[in-house]
């Protein structure tokens, strides 16, 4: 047969394969998301995500030794307070867990990329994302207090903050506070594009966040939007998001392409707790390889467009990556 083209000339070799690549990954590119809870001695499997843990922040080491030796610089902070109420004000004290976490960890840890998670879920005792009107959170209002809670982020140690609320605004008011407090220089990554998912269960039970009653849907995204989706990402940028995050990762390919089609600064995904859980349990029962489901995952994302990838798994893909079995 006399065939000119043939395609699989390329895949002929594991070198020439590797050679030709399209996508191509880099243990810099993942973070890695942290529950740190008050209390001490605690290292609590969490029910729901099999092999993730709460810890206490003198125990918390113990993680971030691992993600080091395994060459996972970046990670993210998720607190979970003793006590919560109305507006949350344990997000933004000076000695709330997680400023008490970036601390220590930015004294022990010096080398590693410290990113903080603001939102106000885990604080509030009615588990919303801000200060209620009523049964609704109002907008403008959680601004101030969000802001509170970067800056008091930052002043503690960390490196870059992640609004994850999806209020209207704010990474705007976040940019402003860090500016007039002399963070200039702090990057902002905004969850920009975060729908309204049912992949979130686990987590809502890792970091003790579930709402009192009703949803999140007045302020995520309904998960049939598209359009909406880059309206979104384009406000982010435009008020000083430096990098833009979709979420869920795994669902969402579509528009992790579009979006970084469209904008000029860093993609990030986010493989939330939903999509780690099901294949911790697919993979216990048997049903599918957890190491090449869990590879497969992450290069779908890289393969969309993703500049960073948040996941429970990012000490794991960076041992993968060192085998040379993702890459």
């Amino acid at each position: 047969m006399d065939l000119t083209k043939r395609p699989r000339r390329l895949r002929s070799s594991e070198i020439l394969r590797k050679m030709v690549r399209e996508t191509r990954m880099d243990k810099s590119s993942l973070v890695y998301p942290l529950f740190v809870r008050e209390g001490s001695n605690i290292k609590e499997e969490i029910p729901s995500m099999p092999g993730q843990y709460r810890y206490s922040i003198d125990r918390m080491g113990e993680k971030l030794q691992e993600l080091a030796d395994a060459g996972v610089s970046s990670l993210m902070f998720f607190g979970i307070p003793d006590k919560k109420d109305e507006l949350g004000s344990l997000a933004y004290c000076e000695d709330g867990i997680v400023q008490k976490a970036f601390s220590r960890a930015k004294k022990e840890f010096p080398q590693m990329y410290l990113i903080g998670d603001v939102c106000m879920c885990e604080y509030t005792s009615h588990g919303h994302c801000g200060v209620l009107k009523g049964h609704d959170v109002d907008n403008d209002r959680t601004l101030e207090l969000l802001a509170k809670t970067a800056l008091s982020q930052v002043q503690a140690g960390a490196d870059m903050v992640a609004p994850s609320d999806m209020m209207d605004g704010r990474v705007g008011a976040i940019r402003s506070a860090l500016d007039k407090n002399g963070y200039e220089n702090t990057p902002i990554m905004a969850y920009s594009v975060k729908f309204a998912s049912s992949f979130y269960g686990p987590f809502r039970d890792a970091a003790d966040s579930a709402p009192a009653f009703g949803d999140r849907k007045t302020y995520q995204m309904d998960f049939h939007n598209r359009r909406e989706a880059l309206k979104e990402a384009a406000m982010d940028v435009e008020e000083g998001a430096d990098i833009v995050m979709v979420k869920p990762a795994m669902a969402y390919g579509d528009l992790i392409r579009e979006v970084k089609d469209m904008v000029n600064v860093p993609v990030a995904s986010y493989s939330v707790s939903g999509e780690y859980a099901m294949v911790k349990a697919a993979a216990g029962a048997g049903w599918i390889e957890e190491e090449k489901i869990m590879c497969e995952m992450a290069a779908s994302a890289y393969r969309a467009g993703t500049d960073i990838y948040i996941t429970y798994y990012a000490k794991e893909l960076a041992k993968c990556m060192d085998k040379g079995i993702i890459g």
